[in-house]
């Protein structure tokens, strides 16, 4: 093992998992806002055991000229305008969540960054367009590649949906706080931590 690198930089070759939720104000990452962000850097414990690291949560202003689907704005319970949710531009929360990413993927000796996501394709394509209008050269993620936990949820568990994979897994999940991007983040995390590590314990 480099001697420069720690751990969790051989588990994936080289990649540096970070779960990621987004709320948004639609499906269409060309035309609809950005509401909320959260993501969970990952860790490895000195069992070789992955667990959630750095934790970051923004509630984001739309862009301008963003479109707002009114029944997406009621599916997720979402005021864009209101006050009380302290909510910062795009380029201020992505920029943070990169830094900070950058910085553990130095500490590690990863390569880059590699997003975890439920139906991680809808999330890459949002923060992936959000980085590009906000002009956020040093995008740490790959841009393409991630690991989605609906499939491997699928695998582990027979179930896609998130909250029925965590029943499957016995991971508590409180209905009535879904679809807020803070806690579907952190669920995220827990299954994928707990699908690694136990594909880890069977194996050795």
């Amino acid at each position: 093992m480099s001697a420069d690198k720690l751990p969790i930089a051989h588990r994936f070759r080289g990649y540096l998992p970070v779960v990621v939720d987004l709320e948004t104000s639609g499906f269409n990452c060309e035309t609809d806002a950005l509401l909320e962000c959260a993501a969970v850097i990952i860790t490895m414990n000195d069992s070789g055991l992955l667990v959630p690291g750095e934790r970051f949560f923004f509630n984001v202003e739309p862009f301008e000229g963003a479109n707002l689907e009114q029944a997406s704005l009621e599916f997720t319970g979402i005021d864009p305008f209101s006050p009380m949710r302290m909510a910062v531009p795009e380029s201020d929360a992505l920029g943070e969540i990169f830094r900070a990413i950058r910085t553990e993927i130095k500490r590690t000796g990863c390569n880059r960054a590699i997003m975890v996501a439920h139906n991680a394709s809808f999330d890459q394509s949002f923060m992936n367009r959000a980085a590009e209008r906000c002009n956020l050269k040093r995008n740490p993620f790959h841009p393409f590649s991630s690991f989605d936990t609906a499939t491997l949820c699928g695998l582990a568990y027979g179930q896609t949906v998130l909250a029925r994979a965590c029943a499957a897994a016995g991971i508590e999940f409180e209905s009535e706080e879904a679809h807020s991007a803070r806690y579907d983040c952190d669920k995220t995390v827990e299954i994928f931590c707990s699908i690694v590590n136990t594909w880890r314990q069977l194996n050795n």
